[in-house]
């Protein structure tokens, strides 16, 4: 059987890890570990990193911190990845600000969530966006994440936005694939799957990839999934995918944070990470016992 051609490479690459920012035992963050994260996860697999997300605990680093996690990075990775950095604030201006910081630190494109907590009506989302996207000559990917943020991106939102020639991608948290196909069938938006579970259901329906939490301790496993459906053998990558579930289900589904479990799986493999910052706390020993076991069995 002939190998079908793999699909063209959308605008950060196809499989992208949302990193986690390593902190000292301080709190401080912490520049070495982060390099040294970034590097092991290119090695894995990852096109791109996305730094300074939620998983990145964006809401608790400062603005110079977000700048310094850029710089460090890029000069870990080089031209071996692309560089994501999230922007998204409850303030337009703000937000703008940090895009032109990510700018000057080497960041490659943005990521920003729609304003949350305010709720604005669906024109005001798309005047935030176009003013982020004209304040910088980065690529920019919208995050809709309603469960967060408290308001969606709408369809036709996200229609009339993709006429913007820097808004190229959207990362999908919103559980409705209806509404995504939508908006596949009627732009070029490159969709990014952020819910982990999804990762091929929305790579087959024409996603681009995804944005992975779990991946910061699994790259090559989710990396997998896509080559092996991207090589046509679409039945090994539904169970390469369902393989991941249970370390998947017990970061993302058990009630703590992702930057939680993520961190709580890291340190007790020995890797960079460190702990989370108030008011996020440490996950407890059984969990992090649990993470370690599910961890064991998918890569034995």
């Amino acid at each position: 059987m002939t190998t079908p051609p793999a699909p063209p490479s959308p605008p950060f690459g196809r499989a992208l890890c949302a990193m986690v920012t390593p902190f000292t035992a301080e709190g401080a963050l912490d520049l070495d570990g982060a390099q040294r994260l970034a590097d092991r996860l290119v090695a894995g697999g990852c096109d791109g990193l996305v730094l300074s997300g939620t998983t990145g605990e964006s809401p608790t680093t400062t603005d110079a911190e977000k700048s310094a996690l850029v710089r460090a990075v890029r000069d870990a990775v080089g031209g071996r990845a692309s560089i994501v950095a999230g922007v998204g604030t409850a303030d337009t201006l703000h937000s703008v600000e940090l895009a032109r910081a990510a700018e000057r630190a080497g960041a490659d494109g943005l990521l920003a969530v729609a304003p949350y907590y305010s709720r604005p009506p669906q024109d005001a989302i798309e005047a935030h966006f176009r003013e982020l996207a004209d304040a910088t000559a980065l690529p920019l990917a919208l995050y809709d994440i309603p469960g967060r943020t408290g308001v969606r991106i709408e369809p036709e939102t996200m229609i009339r936005l993709a006429g913007h020639p820097r808004i190229v991608a959207v990362k999908d948290c919103a559980y409705d694939l209806m509404d995504t196909q939508k908006v596949l069938y009627r732009t070029d938006l490159a969709y990014y799957t952020g819910c982990d579970e999804y990762m091929l259901a929305l790579y087959a329906l024409g996603g681009a990839g995804y944005i992975s939490t779990v991946a910061n301790v699994i790259p090559r496993h989710f990396r997998s999934v896509i080559d092996t459906f991207d090589a046509g053998r679409t039945a090994e990558a539904a169970r390469l995918q369902q393989r991941t579930l249970p370390l998947t289900e017990l970061m993302m589904a058990s009630g703590l944070p992702g930057a939680v479990t993520a961190k709580a799986l890291l340190g007790g493999l020995g890797l960079p990470s460190g702990p989370v910052r108030a008011p996020l706390r440490a996950a407890a020993r059984q969990t992090t016992e649990e993470l370690l076991a599910a961890y064991g069995e998918l890569t034995a």
